[in-house]
């Protein structure tokens, strides 16, 4: 957006504005409304930070939208426990359905923390999930990894939130509908930024 309007800043400054407005934008941007027929797909990847190796669990609902994002250094059932509570408290209903890849430790959580919902547990059904990390890896290469678990997860809240505002929630929509939503999401952008600034 800078080099568009013929500015040009060095990475590090970027970066700096980043940790310093980032996450007032991420939390001024509108969220979603969650909604009782949602569908919820959780899946976790792995992301190594100074050779050790984290665990960043993720939560996507139906159109895409990322709802929640945690970095831990576990993989089992008290981190996948965790997400959920964590998904509940800020989602305030849970969903008609959570839908995750083969890993026990979600059953388990479930069992726990929402046992009215269905579970479906099957790897072809999570892509939405699975594909929802993709972004995240590119950012990682063009940033050549990552320092810190606590920078990894203000980034990703971050990115996030900015990306969830200007990426259309379905690809089978028409060229107009995409154009609108991208003059939405800029004018909301807008507004975020210029009740910071």
């Amino acid at each position: 957006m800078l080099l568009e309007r013929g500015i040009v800043v060095s990475y590090e400054t970027v970066r700096r504005w980043a940790l310093k407005f980032g996450s007032d934008y991420a939390r001024r941007l509108r969220r979603k409304r969650p909604n009782r027929r949602d569908i919820w797909h959780l899946d976790e990847v792995v992301v190594t930070i100074s050779g050790q190796k984290h665990w960043l669990w993720r939560a996507v609902d139906q159109d895409g939208y990322v709802l929640d994002e945690i970095v831990q250094d576990r993989r089992d059932t008290k981190a996948a426990k965790r997400l959920l509570k964590r998904l509940l408290r800020k989602q305030g209903c849970p969903p008609r359905r959570i839908i995750t890849d083969k890993l026990g430790s979600y059953a388990a959580a479930r069992r726990q923390v929402m046992l009215a919902v269905e579970h479906r547990s099957h790897k072809g059904l999570n892509n939405r999930a699975e594909n929802s990390h993709l972004p995240l890896r590119r950012r990682e290469r063009i940033m050549q990894g990552l320092r810190s678990p606590g920078g990894l997860q203000r980034f990703t809240n971050v990115f996030s939130a900015i990306r969830n505002l200007f990426v259309p929630p379905c690809s089978r929509r028409s060229a107009l509908a995409t154009h609108l939503h991208r003059l939405t999401a800029m004018a909301e952008w807008k507004a975020v930024v210029g009740a910071i600034a």
